[in-house]
């Protein structure tokens, strides 16, 4: 297992951040972790195309989440990802199927882009010299809205997930758990209050990777302060259910700004915890 971090920001604009995304590359396959606006660039700086796409998958549908969604299932088209042997499979909670609906239907926002690309003679030219081949179908990713609890099976590769606090009732919010046939893991958070239905699903993961929107310097009202853990209030979770790495993400710009600011966090979380944590940047991979 192989986790490279496309997007480790917030919805704030960040040169140095994109928003929220992770590439897992486990058994010959690539997971998209969400995908956020700014990461189908990160993914290609990073040495990938979006046609090298596999599957993505959702912790939640916040835009800060999600916002590239649009640009990867199109560029995963136009780059001939999609063929009668593979299609872009898309797994998240509803209202996902919708969203792609008007998105990519045959009324959606980019109907009008479709039918020239399919249509304009000029474009079916271009198509058919890059190795396509006419009519040419629409972008058809394949959609599973799913709730918290789902268990999924891919090749070499499954899935479970729980239900988390951040955004109900509003969204659906999850926490992931990856697993390997190997037997190395990943949970992945999304954003998420501490909760024990997350220590359930995180219990003696190889990787947690965490969003840590709030530091323990912070006078934060109440609402935030419930729902968004610190550095070391995540670090004594991880210890407690014998996580064997932390990775805290999800900084603010103003984490970046602040002098010392993120080295102070990661001391504290690495205080309360005891062992290994990565302060995640964009592009940073980690091997599992």
């Amino acid at each position: 297992m192989r986790l490279t971090c496309l997007g480790t920001g917030s919805p704030e604009s960040h040169a140095e951040r994109a928003s929220s995304g992770y590439l897992l590359e486990v058994a010959g396959q690539r997971l998209l972790l969400d995908c956020g606006g700014g990461v189908v660039s990160r993914l290609i700086e990073a040495g990938f195309r979006p046609a090298d796409v596999d599957h993505v998958l959702f912790s939640h549908l916040h835009s800060d989440h999600m916002m590239d969604y649009a640009r990867l299932v199109h560029a995963h088209w136009d780059e001939g990802g999609q063929t009668e042997e593979r299609v872009l499979q898309v797994t998240g909670p509803a209202p996902i199927a919708t969203i792609t609906q008007r998105l990519f239907g045959d009324q959606g926002a980019f109907a009008f882009d479709l039918t020239a690309r399919c249509e304009l003679q000029g474009s079916k030219d271009v198509w058919v010299a890059r190795g396509g081949q006419l009519p040419r179908p629409w972008p058809k990713p394949q959609v599973q809205e799913v709730q918290p609890g789902i268990k999924l099976e891919g090749p070499g590769w499954r899935l479970t997930s729980c239900s988390v606090p951040h955004a109900q009732p509003h969204l659906t919010c999850m926490a992931l758990r990856l697993e390997s046939d190997d037997g190395k893991s990943l949970v992945y958070s999304g954003d998420a209050a501490l909760c024990p239905e997350l220590e359930a699903l995180a219990e003696g993961a190889d990787l947690l990777l965490h969003w840590c929107y709030r530091h323990d310097e912070e006078d934060a009202p109440a609402f935030i302060r419930r729902m968004s853990p610190t550095p070391s209030e995540i670090g004594a979770m991880a210890k407690r259910i014998g996580v064997r790495h932390l990775a805290l993400t999800h900084f603010r710009s103003a984490v970046d700004e602040a002098d010392g600011l993120l080295q102070r966090m990661r001391s504290a979380g690495q205080a309360a915890f005891g062992g290994p944590v990565t302060m995640a940047s964009d592009l940073l991979a980690i091997d599992i």
